[in-house]
């Protein structure tokens, strides 16, 4: 199943339960919003997580573009991305948890045709203050899913204050042999989340109590390029069909080491994104963020060859990013920003090795060097420290 058809499954599937979907595509989220990017499919939503009435009802599907530097160091692994697509449902005060892992249950076995023998899913376990998730557990059991009951690895929170609440977790068995008896997500990572449902029922204050929002409701998510990577028998997140000109591209133009090679794949791909989405390079906000991520690729590309370019990357993979994020225009914009960062960032190198070359910089630096650095020459500090260490 390519994903463009597990998009559709899924969004169809919903709207056969009485969702409406809603838009819920760009990268950048709403005014208001403290953060750079939409990190989950539930931001743009949290004021209807918090009661107020959503336009379209209370029963909502949508398709949401997301972006997550925490996760940079993982990338290069078999699951992690960083920019990805989510699917999420929501009940803003309708149905409760057991409904939605019954219809995930469902869609999962029949409508996708996963084998119910290779799911396994983990539930709160409940702590001081919130007791344990039973409802779910029960639903689990009723289905003959095995259950984990944890504490910390089931309770969502978009921060430390703020919606919060118990969740459970659907995972896909990947080894090469049935699942051993006693294995269970926590203690065998070929145990894989597909899919969360978090049971959004509490807001975290200041002092880390919990009150009651003002209607209970259901937040799932679930991973577009990771459910559609192992329905397809792949590997990894890399071997999907959304990467199949960069995995056919990019290693024969610059032979890598496998993570090197899916950390440039991930960047570049993620950079095009962010700059479909109307990012502009920049020393700060998001613009630093595309900035560091084209600057990350750069430095794997030239540890080992110099002479190596963004210009010779083709538009293909360029081309196939935009329209499968349904991004306007074309590569050719795309590639020319990405050559002029290219271009500032080799003469920042060579200003900065020049610079750091001074007796003055020879030494440990302190807190004081660094502001210096990038206050006088504009060279930040993971820049300063990359020179350093090459």
């Amino acid at each position: 199943m390519d994903t463009e058809h597990l998009i559709r499954t899924f969004v169809e599937y919903y709207e056969e339960q009485g969702h409406r979907p809603i838009t819920g595509s760009t990268l950048l989220p709403p005014p208001g919003d403290p953060v750079l990017f939409t990190t989950s499919g539930m931001h743009p939503l949290t004021p209807y997580l918090e009661g107020r009435p959503h336009p379209s009802g209370r029963r909502l599907v949508n398709v949401q573009r997301c972006l997550r530097t925490t996760d940079l160091d993982e990338v290069g692994d078999s699951t992690h991305l960083t920019v990805f697509q989510m699917l999420g449902t929501w009940s803003l005060g309708d149905y409760e948890g057991r409904q939605s892992l019954d219809w995930g249950y469902r869609l999962l076995t029949e409508g996708l045709g996963i084998d119910p023998g290779l799911l396994h899913a983990t539930v709160f376990g409940g702590d001081e203050q919130v007791g344990p998730d039973t409802d779910s557990l029960r639903l689990w059991r009723e289905r003959g899913v095995p259950v984990e009951r944890t504490v910390e690895d089931n309770w969502w929170s978009n921060g430390p204050v703020g919606p919060c609440g118990p969740d459970s977790e659907i995972f896909l068995w990947t080894g090469d042999t049935p699942p051993p008896p006693h294995s269970t997500p926590t203690r065998d990572d070929r145990w894989v989340e597909v899919w969360n449902h978090v049971m959004m029922r509490h807001r975290r204050l200041d002092d880390g109590t919990l009150v009651p929002l003002p209607q209970r409701n259901v937040d799932t998510g679930l991973g577009v390029e990771r459910l559609a990577s192992l329905l397809q028998g792949a590997s990894s997140v890399f071997e999907c069909d959304v990467f199949e000109p960069w995995r056919r591209l990019v290693p024969a133009l610059w032979p890598l080491q496998e993570p090197s090679q899916r950390l440039v794949c991930d960047h570049l791909r993620s950079a095009v994104v962010i700059i479909g989405d109307g990012v502009r390079p920049a020393p700060t906000g998001r613009g630093y963020v595309l900035r560091r991520l084209v600057r990350r690729v750069l430095t794997v590309l030239w540890r080992d060859d110099p002479s190596r370019g963004l210009g010779d990357l083709p538009c293909e993979p360029l081309s196939h990013t935009l329209d499968h994020f349904r991004q306007v225009g074309g590569p050719e914009p795309v590639r020319r920003l990405l050559l002029e960062e290219e271009h500032g960032f080799r003469r920042l190198l060579e200003r900065g090795r020049k610079v750091l070359a001074r007796p003055r910089f020879r030494g440990p630096l302190g807190e004081e060097d660094f502001r210096y650095l990038h206050d006088t020459h504009g060279l930040p500090r993971d820049l300063v420290t990359s020179l350093r260490e090459g």
